[in-house]
């Protein structure tokens, strides 16, 4: 499919994991190939995928950079995700994370960039979790891409802090596009607090940024994910943003311009 220089073509795979083509290029977020299963993140700490890929790793081809929010979970980077990374022209991802991936990895430390053509991509802060949750879940990063000509898109990753959202909208002229990861993953650390964005979060997240568009993701898949589709869909029609709202079926494709 032709794609316009002016929009943006998104195409959603399942889980975290969103193919974005802007500006001739094509970037895709935390790549999760993996079939149905248990997988472990860390020892002693599995999470079960109950929802297979859209489009397999080849059907998506390669692209000119993955986006990776961050490595050490098995929801945003599965074992098929990793093979992929590690096949991958290139992947921005946490310092600390290229530390660990080796290969094509670059680390971007926060509001630091770097140039793919005509796309500028800048590294954003996220908060997996309650404010000082970093010493359990890690370093991750957003990204923001931006270019002259070009939609302005904001890819969340793996945040729950709606502080932060708000951080960021203050740092951005306009948004075209946000993806924003949702689904209030929960699992045994925090007592079960959300280590992604529920879904009224995510509507306030979208009112927050100004956002023209959206693009929901991480709410589908696997069974941390506490809220669905229907539950951001319901969000969404509360605030009066439905009609801003893009929920995509796995290997469903979809043009913003």
């Amino acid at each position: 499919m032709l794609v316009m220089a002016n929009g943006v073509q998104v195409t959603y795979v399942g889980g975290p994991t969103l193919l974005l083509e802007v500006g001739g290029k094509r970037f895709l977020t935390d790549p999760t190939f993996s079939p149905t299963g248990v997988h472990e993140t860390t020892p002693g700490r599995p999470l079960t995928k109950t929802e297979g890929p859209g489009l397999s790793a080849a059907e998506i081809g390669p692209v000119d950079a993955v986006l990776l929010s961050h490595d050490q979970h098995a929801d945003n980077l599965d074992p098929d995700g990793r093979r992929y990374v590690e096949e991958a022209l290139l992947t921005l991802t946490t310092p600390s994370g290229a530390r660990r991936l080796g290969g094509t990895a670059q680390g971007l430390a926060p509001w630091h960039q770097l140039h793919i053509g005509p796309v500028a991509v800048t590294a954003v802060p996220a908060q997996h979790g309650p404010k000082g949750s970093e010493e359990l879940t890690g370093e991750v990063i957003g990204f923001v891409l931006t270019g002259q000509d070009l939609p302005t898109v904001y890819v969340s990753g793996d945040n729950a802090s709606l502080d932060v959202v708000r951080d960021i909208s203050r740092r951005l002229r306009r948004l075209d596009l946000a993806v924003l990861f949702a689904g209030a993953a929960r699992t045994s650390l925090f007592d079960g607090a959300p280590l992604t964005l529920t879904s009224e979060d995510a509507a306030e997240a979208a009112h927050a940024l100004r956002a023209r568009n959206i693009v929901p993701v991480h709410t589908r898949g696997w069974a941390h994910f506490s809220e669905g589709p229907d539950e951001v869909r319901k969000a969404f029609a509360g605030a009066g943003l439905s009609d801003r709202l893009h929920v995509l079926e796995p290997g469903e494709s979809t043009h913003i311009s």
